[in-house]
């Protein structure tokens, strides 16, 4: 009798919590709660997107049912992705999102960034085992509705929500204090369909799993967080991970053949199929401290680096020219410091961001590949700062970030340094702007309001936007954690459809 029991127990315990295959970046795929059909997830390698099935009568009350694709995770984390149910769907209630979980217990405590079927948006939770979850008491209701980008964050017991519509910044919905969830969770996508006799399904996209570093974090001590290389096409939002390790590399360039890209890693060079593979080092000599400045000339025959030498003022950077198949590099910038930037179209000059005459402040300068007397193009004044100067297609004009008007945004100038124009007007602080080959489009990186304005720190929140050439109002194409090294060169692809960039994936 005892043994029937013990069967009938592991039976039912099976039935309820049996694991199968994860696909993707999750290490688990459940039904939680026994729903009358069985979920699924699937995964689809060739734009790295997730396809959620389930069932279940809802998430709420004393209990739940739904599908699960999840990881266990410690500590704090920040979960990043976009969501689309398929099709009109039966039920307004449907629900798609985020959900962290304390277990697989059908009544667990648990918290969840929540997409109906009909557009409402949500923050809900349930505080402790068993407990009766209550509308309104338990959710945080957004202003808008119909949020495709969803964002959970847990920093330590305190969960944020955040979503938003395609294009704008994320919007805060709420905050609550989870006191009952451990310090390892189950966090993760779920699908539930508020039918248990139907099953509904969403799409998944873009997902995103990071560890973000402490306030004080300290790299020489503690070791860099992984990296994420990716790429993204600009028009459709969508992204792919191409390499990804621990460790820090950087700030990469198409190659113009669009079959490669270029990265820093470990003071050298490196070439990677856009597809992915291993890594190949580029032949730079003796140029062995290269930092993340660096780029291709117009005519794709030549190759800008920035080389710290030892013993020099301000780190010994200094600009370099050698053949973009690799080769022994030319000095084009004798004074340091020298950040390389952008090439002029006519392959002969380059302009990069210097200090000079013992100024406590960068300016924007423009000289021969074969060096000789620099031309300064910016005189800004203690307290402001340029960067990121690059050239337009047509050689009309010269982008870069500064801070004239309080905090940083994008402008240009004419190639000899007049007419200067302020391209960008919000709160954000925006560096680095990249021309598409076509000329049309400017990419750039957008950090917080609260990031110093001359600053541009790894390991933040961060966007990647983009505007028309001429200006307008930008669209948010990415959003991730990053920042210093994410898109620090021009790093379209030859079609001006997409761009490479690197994100930070924590530990």
């Amino acid at each position: 009798m005892k043994y029937m029991i013990l069967t009938f127990l592991l039976t039912i315990s099976t039935v309820a919590f049996t694991q199968i295959p994860a696909p993707g970046i999750f290490q688990f795929n459940a039904d939680i709660g026994n729903p009358k059909i069985t979920g699924s997830a699937s995964y689809n390698v060739t734009d790295q997107s997730y396809s959620l099935k389930g069932s279940g009568y809802n998430i709420w009350f004393e209990r739940d049912e739904f599908h699960y694709l999840h990881n266990t995770i410690k500590g704090d984390f920040i979960l990043t992705s976009s969501f689309k149910f398929t099709g009109p769907g039966t039920d307004a209630h449907r629900k798609t999102g985020w959900m962290l979980r304390a277990s697989l217990d059908d009544d667990s405590p648990h918290v969840s960034a929540v997409l109906h079927g009909d557009g409402l948006t949500v923050m809900q939770w349930r505080d402790f085992k068993g407990a009766a979850m209550k509308d309104p008491e338990d959710e945080i209701f957004a202003k808008g509705s119909n949020y495709e980008i969803i964002q959970i964050e847990r920093s330590g017991r305190i969960i944020f929500m955040r979503a938003a519509h395609t294009g704008e910044p994320l919007e805060t919905i709420g905050s609550y204090e989870m006191i009952n969830l451990p310090d390892e969770i189950l966090a993760g996508l779920f699908i539930c369909s508020h039918n248990p006799d139907i099953v509904e399904e969403a799409s998944v996209w873009n997902v995103r799993i990071d560890k973000p570093v402490s306030d004080n974090y300290n790299p020489g001590k503690e070791g860099y967080p992984g990296c994420r290389l990716e790429t993204m096409n600009v028009f459709d939002g969508k992204r792919k991970v191409i390499f990804e390790k621990p460790g820090r590399f950087e700030a990469p360039n198409w190659m113009p053949d669009g079959k490669k890209l270029l990265f820093n890693m470990e003071g050298s060079l490196w070439t990677i199929p856009v597809e992915g593979g291993e890594p190949e080092k580029l032949n730079t000599g003796f140029a062995d401290r290269n930092n993340n400045d660096h780029g291709i000339s117009f005519n794709g025959k030549l190759l800008a680096i920035s080389h710290q030498r030892s013993g020099m003022p301000g780190g010994g950077s200094t600009v370099y020219v050698l053949p973009l198949k690799g080769g022994t590099p030319r000095m084009v910038t004798e004074n340091t410091p020298s950040y390389w930037h952008g090439w002029a179209p006519n392959n002969k000059e380059v302009i990069y961001v210097a200090q000079r005459d013992a100024k406590p402040v960068y300016n924007i300068y423009r000289n021969s590949i074969k060096g000789g007397k620099e031309i300064a193009l910016t005189n800004i004044s203690q307290g402001e700062h340029v960067d990121g100067c690059e050239y337009s297609p047509d050689g009309q004009y010269i982008y870069y970030n500064g801070s004239h008007s309080g905090t940083m945004q994008i402008w240009r100038m004419k190639p000899d340094g007049t007419g200067r124009e302020q391209l960008t007007f919000d709160e954000y602080n925006d560096w680095f702007p990249h021309i598409s080959p076509d000329g049309n489009w400017i990419a750039f990186i957008s950090f917080p309001p609260d990031i110093d304005k001359n600053s541009h720190p790894s390991y933040k929140r961060v966007m990647l936007r983009l505007i028309p050439v001429n200006g307008g109002k930008p669209e948010v194409i990415a959003y991730l954690y990053g920042g210093q090294g994410t898109i620090n060169v021009p790093s379209w692809s030859p079609d001006s459809k997409q761009i490479a960039f690197v994100s930070n994936s924590g530990k």
